[in-house]
């Protein structure tokens, strides 16, 4: 199986760099990595840094829907995984969710950042204090960094909104609903492999 990441930035260049570290660190490796600057010019610095990734600087910004969708369609890996840029991964993150190989492998999220008490007020029954931070159980529940297959998702459509009057665009709730209710099998991992840094700057608020 092949396995990519696409890592997005929407006004986080100061942040990325920490992301792009953690996924070229990774103990297994990914065989793709892309990093798309959704029209901010704000990275411009990275492909001297890492010239092993591979880059989409936009003209304009797309959205998180359209930007989604556009790298979803680039992506030819068995499985593909979506990294905020403002976020990281811990380093064995592919090499214990790549085990399995269902449609869908979730995990729990360790939040982290000024911000991170809000998750805790959101969602009291699926979150606990942890050595400072916040651990947020997603036991059967989608979020942005599930791991997923590829044709799967492209089956069901992909990216949309999940909510076309709401202020967020949910597009990971609404792909996972579409891929489950497609019969996509899904697999929880316990255990945090991905540090969401939750801050003032976040752009989609929960």
């Amino acid at each position: 199986m092949t396995y990519s990441l696409v890592i997005s930035s929407y006004k986080y260049g100061h942040l990325a760099a920490h992301a792009v570290e953690t996924a070229l660190s990774q103990s297994k490796p990914f065989d793709k990595i892309y990093f798309v600057d959704d029209g901010v010019g704000d990275c411009f610095h990275l492909p001297n840094l890492y010239p092993k990734v591979e880059y989409v600087f936009r003209r304009k910004n797309l959205g998180i829907v359209n930007n989604f969708q556009d790298m979803l369609d680039r992506v030819s890996t068995d499985y593909v995984m979506f990294l905020g840029a403002d976020n990281w991964l811990r380093s064995d993150s592919l090499f214990m969710l790549s085990q399995y190989k269902t449609d869908i492998v979730t995990y729990d999220i360790m939040v982290t950042g000024e911000l991170k008490d809000e998750i805790a007020r959101l969602y009291p029954y699926s979150t606990h204090e942890f050595k400072g931070d916040i651990m947020w159980s997603r036991k059967d529940q989608h979020h942005g960094s599930m791991l997923y297959k590829v044709l799967k998702a492209k089956e069901v459509g992909g990216y949309e909104k999940h909510r076309p009057d709401g202020e967020r665009t949910d597009e990971d709730n609404a792909l996972w609903d579409k891929m489950v209710k497609a019969g996509a099998t899904v697999k929880y991992v316990q255990g945090e492999f991905l540090y969401y840094r939750r801050h003032k700057e976040n752009f989609n608020k929960y």
